[in-house]
């Protein structure tokens, strides 16, 4: 018997969107890395990733990577490293990246013990304020790091639009490029990496305005869902609906539009408000806040309104709808990034990978 509610992914569409954006990359010298972590570490679309043509695979958390061991790509772990994980990181993990002297002197010390050379990404900030060092503190960076027998620079990185929203442009990502220079020129090192951001660098890429060194990018939205994150396009050659959720209805009934009686705070400590429609169709669906947040759903049938939630209970007015929709039926939503993240890390649903 079908279980319900689950995340249904195609395979062959995500495939399709890996090949076709790292075939787009590759011609302007970039490398793919796939990030997974929107998949909660399934091999299955790591996998996928690799036939795709991606030549790292990235995760922002050491348990997703260390399932994907036994694949034969470099492993990239995108969030800094925690202390209490250094050990893990350098056993599991095949370059890291990072922004605090201190922690990369803990992997050098782990790494030497291990008999292994770790090798990072020094992520730079050029003003998204998240993870980062600031450019002036490059040199003394360098020089610690220089010092260090079993760590190895790869390369250096940014990242863009995640937290404060700063688009890439030729400028910023620019100001990358004569980071590298420097390092290169001053301590004589070659970069393998310079990592120009996530899908929101696509858009620059299309417009053929990256930056000639840029060499890297780590995508995972624009491999899922075909469209690049700086203005949320469409990218032409992608599919967009390799991914949706079904789930089961679980009472059907003509109920007020509006509470009766006086209105407190709900489950979540939050004041609801509700606009009064008189008398209408309802239906509760088989999923709550404890799997998703219901604004970053997208109901396939569009006469349907989602009303709110609860933790467990997901409520619908179907009265404008076409379909005669019945207790057990299964009702559509198209996914989207943030949509997805939490739907794969609930244990509530299920994954079908088709």
């Amino acid at each position: 018997m079908t279980e319900y509610p689950r995340v249904l992914v195609d395979l062959d569409k995500i495939r399709e969107n890996v090949q076709f954006l790292s075939k787009k990359c590759k011609e302007s010298q970039i490398d793919v890395v796939g990030i997974t972590k929107v998949f909660s570490g399934s091999i299955e679309v790591a996998r996928v990733l690799v036939e795709g043509g991606v030549k790292y695979l990235g995760d922002s958390r050491v348990e997703n990577l260390k399932k994907y061991e036994n694949l034969d790509v470099p492993k990239i772990m995108i969030r800094l490293p925690m202390r209490s994980q250094i050990k893990e990181v350098i056993k599991h993990v095949d370059i890291s990246l990072n922004s605090e002297i201190s922690t990369i002197a803990l992997l050098n010390e782990e790494a030497e013990k291990q008999y292994r050379v770790h090798r990072i990404i020094l992520m730079i900030e050029l003003g998204d304020l998240r993870e980062g060092i600031l450019p002036e503190d490059i040199e003394n960076y360098m020089d610690q790091i220089n010092s260090m027998k079993n760590i190895k620079l790869e390369g250096i990185g940014v990242n863009l639009t995640c937290y404060g929203g700063i688009i890439p442009s030729f400028d910023n990502l620019g100001q990358l490029e004569k980071i590298s220079d420097l390092i290169e020129e001053k301590y004589n090192l070659k970069l393998n990496i310079i990592s120009g951001g996530n899908s929101s660098s696509l858009d620059l890429l299309w417009n053929n305005n990256m930056p000639k060194k840029i060499n890297n990018l780590r995508l995972g939205e624009s491999l899922i869902f075909g469209r690049e994150t700086a203005y949320g396009k469409n990218l032409e050659g992608c599919f967009y609906d390799s991914v949706k959720l079904e789930v089961e209805i679980i009472e059907l009934k003509e109920k007020q539009s509006y509470p009766i009686g006086k209105i407190g705070l709900n489950a979540f400590g939050e004041k609801p408000e509700f606009i009064d429609r008189g008398k209408r169709k309802r239906a509760i669906l088989a999923i709550g806040k404890q799997d998703v947040d219901q604004s970053n759903l997208e109901v396939i049938d569009e006469k349907l309104i989602i009303l709110g939630a609860s933790s467990d209970h997901l409520v619908l007015d179907i009265t404008d709808s076409e379909k005669e929709y019945k207790v057990g039926d299964i009702v559509e939503f198209k996914l989207d990034y943030g949509s997805l993240l939490q739907l794969t890390t609930s244990p509530y649903v299920k994954k079908v990978f088709n």
